[in-house]
């Protein structure tokens, strides 16, 4: 492997963590049901303090059958490109909120959802709160 390009990387300490979370506007939520997996991309907001993720809720998803079997998420933020790359893992228990937000607050902290082949009205945002029980980073 005397041929194969390479980056040297580094862990990223506490500040370089939070400013890097509180810049990202999407992630990869990981979920786990046994020995299956379950990963897709969410709107994430981080406020120094709790680390929110905005899901699209539709009723008998799998997105959502995921999320309710799962105890212990794992949420992802990256960015790479051929010289440079940050990424930071956030590791905990996933659970909804209950504080009501209105359209206008969740509108400033997140990127607009992204809807697929779904009807508007049969959407839902839900926001979830990832409780940060382990966060690390790396970059180059």
């Amino acid at each position: 492997m005397e041929h194969v390009e390479y980056l040297y990387t580094f862990g990223m300490d506490e500040a370089e963590l939070e400013r890097y979370l509180r810049e990202a506007e999407t992630g990869v939520l990981s979920l786990a049901r046994g020995d299956d997996a379950y990963a897709v991309p969410v709107g994430c907001h981080f406020d120094g303090d709790r680390l929110l993720l905005r899901l699209a809720a539709e009723s008998g998803s799998e997105k959502m059958s995921f999320v309710e079997d799962t105890d212990r998420a794992c949420f992802v933020v990256y960015e790479a490109t051929t010289d440079e790359s940050r990424s930071v893992l956030v590791t905990g228990e996933l659970r909804e909120t209950d504080e009501e937000f209105d359209e206008t607050k969740i509108n400033e902290w997140f990127a607009p959802l992204r809807v697929f082949d779904e009807a508007i009205d049969e959407v839902e945002p839900v926001l979830y709160e990832l409780e940060m029980a382990t966060v690390t980073g790396r970059r180059t």
